[in-house]
């Protein structure tokens, strides 16, 4: 019988991560779970840190950014004596099963958890939107709006001083975070991960738009994105972090660089950087988020483990979560054509 639900948020944050918190305490209160938050991640399980959770703690967060629980990068499986510290701490506080929110390290992580023995089940969040089985994570919404809003800044200066601005956006290996704001916000090259460039074609579609008299552009770059003359994607300090990832960064100004040189114009760069994970969510984010934790409980209460909550078309379903880490949910190539259209 299902009595105490533990509730960890890993990974990057994102908007509309507290507002699944509230639906999850909210529907577990209602079925009669406990629910014990985990603080920073895996680290919390590891080091014995947690919260108890109810009603009051989540009133007034569905429209607050950030996770009221903390958030880390922690791989229990690289750390020596992680598995019996976490297995030692759901023990001690009689865990009956965990809701991980979070990507796909924080997923896997929730899927060996279940190959040991213990019972979870996942929610998709990452602002790159790139988990299969899904066709949205919180927080994508969100950032998506914030990087729109970047991008039409940026076209007004570039406009005016008559320069070309490159801006890079998160995404590592998938594009969406990139090209859908990139549209929205009519960027002039959009770059992403999933299509090859080089520094040659890029020029030729900068000096195609000085003749036709403009005299301004705006690239959008994912982080994950490189030019075929580049063999391994870019990165200022190649730091890894617990689960083997490159911190990725520096192409945008990488790019304006070596545009300026084979163009003779005026070319800057900038990162949007964190940014695009602050603030509050979006309304799509927290209906979402709400409906994703719910079905998290839902999930917990008919005992289907090891599976994700996830959206598909309208509906509310559930995926294996083997199936939604296996691999990354990439941009069609339609996407990718409809995005070189307007130049």
């Amino acid at each position: 019988m299902i009595k105490k639900i533990g509730l960890i948020t890993g990974g990057g944050d994102s908007p509309g991560i507290n507002a699944a918190i509230r639906a999850i305490v909210v529907k577990a209160t209602q079925e009669g779970y406990e629910v014990l938050g985990i603080r920073c991640g895996w680290r919390g399980l590891i080091e014995d840190d947690l919260v108890k959770l109810e009603l009051k703690d989540v009133e007034g967060i569905i429209n607050t950014g950030g996770t009221i629980i903390g958030t880390s990068r922690t791989n229990p499986f690289k750390i020596e004596g992680g598995e019996k510290a976490i297995l030692r701490t759901i023990k001690k506080h009689g865990i009956d099963a965990i809701i991980a929110i979070g990507g796909d390290d924080t997923l896997r992580v929730t899927h060996k958890l279940n190959s040991i023995g213990v019972p979870a089940v996942g929610v998709p969040q990452t602002i790159d939107n790139d988990l299969c089985g899904t066709d949205y994570c919180i927080g994508f919404d969100s950032a998506v709006c914030i990087v729109t809003d970047a991008i039409d800044r940026l076209q007004t200066t570039a406009a005016s001083h008559g320069r070309i601005i490159v801006v890079e956006v998160m995404g590592r290996d998938a594009g969406w975070l990139t090209l859908i704001p990139g549209i929205a916000g009519a960027a002039n090259i959009i770059l992403v991960p999933e299509d090859t460039y080089d520094y040659q074609n890029i020029v030729d579609r900068i000096e195609e738009r000085m003749r036709r008299g403009k005299n301004s552009a705006i690239i959008a770059v994912a982080e994950g994105s490189t030019p075929n003359e580049v063999k391994t994607q870019i990165s200022e300090t190649y730091d890894v972090d617990a689960f083997g990832h490159i911190r990725l960064g520096g192409i945008a100004e990488l790019l304006a660089e070596e545009l300026e040189k084979r163009t003779k114009l005026e070319i800057r760069s900038m990162n949007l950087g964190h940014l695009q994970r602050g603030g509050n969510p979006s309304p799509m984010d927290r209906y979402y988020s709400t409906r994703l934790g719910l079905k998290a409980v839902e999930l917990i209460k008919e005992k289907k483990f090891d599976m994700m909550a996830s959206v598909q078309g309208q509906e509310i379903s559930a995926t294996p979560l083997e199936a939604a880490t296996c691999e990354v949910k990439k941009l069609s190539t339609e996407l990718i054509e409809i995005s070189k259209i307007f130049g």
